[in-house]
């Protein structure tokens, strides 16, 4: 598997709705269900986590990407590359999750209404709080 086939997987996702647990292209997808779907299209087996709230809080989501056999933590957030996942904070607790396309990032986005790609600004770069590869990528 390489980076190109994981953008290509997200990239099928662009323009679905947001819908809160959402996991289903075209119908609609969050965040965590961009991650579930581009795992399962590239034929990966995450593990998938429903009854989370809108925002999560007390260290949820950093557990449930800590518990994907099919993420590896990066080290060194400033070595991410396209293809990886990135978990973001807003303001108190990382609660977003998208994947970064190099130049833009990729991710379904309540503010927006759908699953999106836009420039991965100084502004968003600076949100990022960790970085996780798809183990068998080749880089």
């Amino acid at each position: 598997m390489t980076a190109d086939d994981i953008l290509l997987a997200a990239r099928s996702c662009l323009e679905t709705p947001f819908r809160h647990q959402g996991r289903q292209i075209g119908v609609g997808l969050d965040c965590a269900g961009l991650l579930i779907v581009v795992a399962q299209q590239l034929g990966l087996d995450p593990v998938d986590v429903d009854g989370y709230g809108r925002s999560p809080a007390g260290g949820l989501l950093e557990y449930a990407l800590d518990r994907q056999t099919c993420l590896q933590p990066v080290t060194d957030i400033s070595t991410r590359q396209p293809g990886d996942l990135l978990l973001l904070r807003f303001s108190a607790d990382p609660q977003h999750l998208a994947i970064d396309a190099g130049a833009t990032m990729i991710h379904a986005y309540a503010k927006v209404g759908k699953c999106c790609e836009h420039r991965l600004s100084l502004q968003w770069a600076a949100r990022i709080v960790r970085v996780y590869r798809f183990a068998g990528v080749e880089t």
